[in-house]
């Protein structure tokens, strides 16, 4: 497994994520060991948030976390926009905590902008960092005009990370905002980076390219387009997948370097940006 270094934190290149988990019994102890398999195997960081199945997908970590030397494991979560107040994001992130079963986050994130002012959601973030109650915090679904603006602020430059979607069919944000987030060193971290298991119609595991690739690293496909993702030594991708065996092939595809001819030939498939795209959202 590749490890980049986050702002100075040492983190794998690929972790945990959590949407659509922890919501059915029938499907709940297999979403636990595949989580506490990736863990065990060098996937030491889970992305969640409050969102995710009202709480359900932090109680479902917060139980893993049980069978797992939290020390061990950098784990992030996500406040709705509503919640950006100071009173309100402090009384969410005691939600979260309490659910997680733990007292401390890694990374607390704005899951994306809403109407509270973001100075106001900083100075809030600052008090919870200095409370000890989160190591760090960050921004989700950021444009470039959106960092700039955070920058501008009071402790904004604080910033440890912005968490977009980005994977091979969704590549807008190569035009402007990696190019500003790299000018800063502010790292990515990549969510949907297989564009939600190619599910969103788009068809890239049934690329020649990807495939003749994939043959001749003898894996899937599927592990090309997320080792692609995690190429640059500052994007962190969170797959998520409630299958053990998908959880291997997605710590595998940590360890694949693709060549140079290699990148070329999937640049050639699906094009960098060449203007600029509105930030997409799943």
């Amino acid at each position: 497994m590749k490890q980049l270094n986050f702002n100075g934190v040492t983190l794998p290149a690929i972790g945990i994520g959590t949407w659509h988990m922890g919501d059915s019994p029938q499907t709940y102890a297999q979403e636990k060991a595949t989580i506490l398999y990736g863990l065990q195997h060098g996937a030491t960081v889970i992305d969640t948030a409050e969102m995710y199945g009202e709480g359900n997908a932090e109680k479902l970590v917060g139980d893993v976390l049980q069978d797992f030397d939290r020390s061990k494991v950098f784990l992030i979560s996500k406040f709705y926009p509503q919640n950006a107040t100071k009173d309100k994001m402090k009384q969410a992130l005691d939600r979260s905590l309490k659910r997680l079963k733990t007292d401390y986050l890694d990374l607390y994130l704005l899951h994306w902008r809403g109407p509270v002012p973001l100075a106001e959601t900083v100075a809030g973030l600052v008090e919870l960092q200095k409370a000890g109650k989160i190591r760090h915090w960050g921004v989700s679904n950021f444009d470039t005009a959106d960092l700039k603006e955070l920058y501008a602020l009071p402790s904004g430059d604080q910033v440890f990370a912005n968490e977009d979607l980005y994977n091979l069919a969704n590549r807008g944000i190569e035009y402007d905002l990696l190019p500003w987030q790299r000018r800063h060193q502010l790292p990515l971290i990549a969510y949907a980076p297989i564009d939600q298991g190619d599910s969103r119609g788009q068809k890239l595991t049934e690329n020649s390219t990807i495939q003749q690739i994939a043959q001749a690293h003898q894996v899937k496909p599927m592990q090309i387009l997320l080792a692609w993702t995690i190429q640059a030594k500052d994007i962190m991708a969170i797959p998520q997948t409630s299958n053990v065996d998908h959880m291997k092939q997605n710590i595998l595809a940590g360890g694949i370097d693709l060549s140079n001819q290699e990148m070329q030939q999937i640049d050639s498939q699906f094009s960098a940006p060449v203007f600029k795209q509105p930030l997409q959202m799943i």
